[in-house]
């Protein structure tokens, strides 16, 4: 009787037949873009990266995939064989303060079927002015407190990342305070309202100082919030007679 069955030989070079049509014969491509370029805007020819004729695009039935639930964010122009960017990228939204941001998509083409790999490194614009928490900050100094003596400030924020993040600080000046800025784990910077003159809560009952924190990208932006000090009374001055 003859043998019916398939052997191990058999079975591999079927399975490698059929995942013959899937190689990827070019190898991947990836492109480096800024964010938020308008929809329309060209990212690379892949057709010419790839090293394919613009003219089989369409022939092939070109067209862009996505890897898991990602939105397509990129299309290929099938005459011309340019990606073009297809929707709205927001580094922040996407990514972060992740250093790097990278969205997979893939061109497939058919007949036979090919699936080219894309990656897409999307850089950061200064695009966020930096924020704090709130409008103003409150804060009591008792009027007896020596100079030195320092008072923590609420750190400004900034979606951006790197160099366009919060880089300095400045406080309007004034004959009282100065600023003593701190460079925190991550490059994050906040900064000590420092007392470098005694206080008189006879003489002036409180300040109102102006703090703007700084990024340092190009154009830079900013972001300001008022400092609101109370100076708290002390026993410091005797009785006086009226004889």
């Amino acid at each position: 009787m003859g043998n019916k069955g398939i052997s191990v030989t058999g079975l591999v070079w079927g399975f490698a037949f059929f995942l013959l049509p899937l190689h990827s014969a070019y190898g991947d491509v990836s492109y480096s873009f800024p964010e938020e370029m308008k929809r329309g805007s060209v990212i690379g020819n892949i057709a010419k990266d790839l090293g394919l004729e613009a003219r089989i695009l369409s022939a092939r039935k070109a067209r862009i995939d996505t890897e898991g639930n990602q939105k397509r964010y990129c299309d290929i122009n099938l005459t011309t064989g340019d990606l073009i960017v297809a929707e709205r990228i927001d580094r922040e939204g996407l990514c972060g303060k992740k250093a790097s941001c990278v969205l997979n998509q893939e061109l497939v083409l058919e007949n036979p079927l090919e699936l080219q790999r894309i990656s897409l490194h999307v850089q950061d614009i200064n695009d966020n002015y930096p924020q704090f928490k709130k409008d103003v900050i409150k804060i009591e100094i008792a009027e007896l407190s020596v100079k030195g003596a320092r008072f923590l400030l609420d750190e400004a924020r900034d979606a951006d990342i790197g160099q366009n993040t919060v880089q300095s600080y400045t406080l309007e000046g004034n004959n009282h305070f100065i600023l003593n800025v701190n460079t925190k784990s991550g490059g994050r910077k906040n900064a000590d309202l420092v007392l470098d003159k005694e206080l008189d809560r006879e003489q002036q009952q409180e300040f109102k100082l102006l703090l703007t924190s700084v990024d340092g990208g190009s154009p830079q932006r900013s972001g300001t919030v008022l400092i609101h000090v109370t100076v708290l009374d002390a026993n410091d001055n005797a009785p006086l007679s009226i004889f």
